[in-house]
């Protein structure tokens, strides 16, 4: 069946203010990033999305959705358009309720459309083995899983297409997950999701590339909710270069090369 005519973004433009002053539609922004052709042969190129409070926290009331807006959610959909694949810890898999990973058919078409696969490899690490196979994305059949863990996982009944990549708890490691998922996988593309600990677990190894970032003009005023990472600090600062800055609504949508 030939698709329509391509739906309006959600949102309006959102003013860029960094590198240049433009307006510009999040669709026509993303189309501009071609992250591909930055993947190094050894592992896949890797971006980590986040929202955050004005005051650091990345949840509120235990969600990240209490702090998202319409356009966050417009980049947080855009970005799964252009990526081979999405990390995601098993803590936010649980929290979140994972489901399909792209549901918008005319978001799987234009991901066909480019050479990419309707769906994203979804990418699972666990060092303990317990993973949420009770969530929605273990049921759907259109989505495609690969479980990286030291134990066995339980298949039987569920509807998604999985693949469990048992290691030696000695060789677990993220790095050799990146290795495996560019070898065996073909992915050049991957977006980190979160949580925080495994972000903060990413920067340990070295792995991440770029930083994309939601601040949001709300206050948690406290709480136990993490920052965006989560972890043992790092033995040396990591530095990031800005590469843009977007506003929308009092809200500031930033994109950091990590270095």
């Amino acid at each position: 069946m030939t698709p329509g005519p391509p739906s309006p973004d959600p949102v309006p433009p959102l003013h860029q203010l960094y590198p240049e002053q433009r307006l510009i539609a999040v669709r026509a922004l993303l189309e501009e990033l071609n992250l591909t052709a930055k993947a190094p042969t050894e592992r896949p190129y890797t971006i980590a999305n986040f929202v955050a409070s004005a005051d650091g926290h990345a949840a509120y009331r235990g969600r990240s959705r209490w702090l998202s807006d319409d356009a966050d959610r417009e980049l947080f959909h855009g970005l799964r358009e252009h990526i081979d694949a999405i990390l995601v810890g098993t803590g936010t898999l649980r929290v979140e309720r994972y489901g399909r990973l792209i549901r918008d058919p005319e978001r799987r078409h234009r991901r066909a459309a480019s050479g990419l696969a309707p769906d994203p490899l979804a990418c699972l690490f666990s060092r303990s083995g317990d993973i949420p196979i009770d969530i929605p994305l273990f049921a759907d059949p259109a989505s495609r899983i690969v479980v990286f863990s030291p134990a066995g996982l339980d298949t039987s009944g569920l509807g998604a297409q999985i693949e469990v990549v048992r290691l030696d708890p000695g060789e677990l490691t993220l790095t050799t997950m990146m290795r495996r998922l560019r070898s065996d996988y073909d992915v050049h593309t991957l977006l980190c999701e979160g949580g925080p600990t495994l972000f903060g677990a990413l920067l340990q190894e070295d792995l991440v590339h770029e930083l994309f970032i939601s601040l949001a003009p709300k206050l948690t005023g406290g709480g136990n909710a993490p920052s965006i990472t989560s972890g043992p600090e790092l033995a040396s600062l990591r530095h990031l270069h800005l590469v843009w800055v977007l506003e929308h609504a009092s809200a500031l949508y930033l994109r950091y090369a990590i270095r």
